[in-house]
């Protein structure tokens, strides 16, 4: 019969009372993932189900949106072509709702749409200054987008293209989802529903204590902790 190493976590629940509650939750977690999962992160499951196809997204963004190529693109004014490659790339995972997607694509249909939408995610990729600017200008950007039946401006919409551009960096946030995960992970997520900086800190301060946390099944990005946060909270995933 094989083991699992102990975790940093379960190592941590011996030591005292207020630290075994304080970590229960997040231990409880990681069995959850595993029971799933049960090698973690290289898990073949795992990479079937949850990485493989984000990871192919995130490839396929390097070949064809790549800092040179978008970079070109935006200097020519393509904006048209930069909209359709990203929003093409984003339609083949599943990570936006079909209603989200429609929306999407009837904004950027517009040269002005287009032009938001590759402006404003070039600046939060690639742009100069601090993180907080440049994620504030893109969701400014999102908000001037054309609407026509359903609202772009979503937490789905705002956060999937740099999860899958910089998934070294950026996060995708399902809202739904997130809170439940959040609340059983025991962590206090600054929610609100129209998109904003002080909610997107919130969201990466959760990733980076679960990358803590579960440092050793040893999480490669972003893409991996968004996967166990989604395990945690998803219907797919019951407890």
């Amino acid at each position: 019969m094989s083991h699992t190493a102990p975790s940093d976590t379960s190592r941590a629940l011996t030591r005292s009372t207020p630290a075994r509650a304080a970590l229960l939750p997040a231990a409880r977690c990681r069995r959850k993932f595993l029971r799933y999962f049960p090698k973690g992160f290289h898990d073949r499951k795992y990479l079937d189900w949850e990485r493989g196809y984000k990871w192919s997204a995130h490839e396929r963004w390097e070949r064809e949106l790549g800092r040179a190529t978008f970079a070109r693109l935006v200097r020519e004014r393509q904006f048209t072509d930069v909209a359709r490659r990203a929003v093409t790339i984003e339609a083949r995972t599943n990570l936006l709702f079909s209603f989200e997607k429609m929306a999407l694509r009837d904004a950027v249909k517009t040269a002005s749409g287009a032009a938001l939408l590759a402006t404003g995610l070039y600046n939060l990729l690639h742009g100069r200054g601090a993180k907080q600017a440049r994620f504030m200008s893109w969701i400014n950007a999102v908000a001037k987008m054309p609407r026509r039946q359903t609202r772009v401006l979503t937490w789905p919409v705002v956060t999937v293209f740099g999860f899958l551009a910089a998934p070294d960096e950026h996060l995708f946030l399902k809202p739904m989802v997130t809170r439940r995960a959040a609340l059983a992970y025991g962590f206090a997520f600054d929610y609100h529903s129209t998109p904003n900086w002080e909610t997107y800190q919130s969201l990466l301060r959760f990733a980076s204590q679960v990358r803590a946390d579960q440092r050793s099944l040893a999480p490669r990005d972003m893409v991996d902790l968004q996967s166990f946060i989604w395990v945690q909270g998803s219907d797919e995933y019951p407890a």
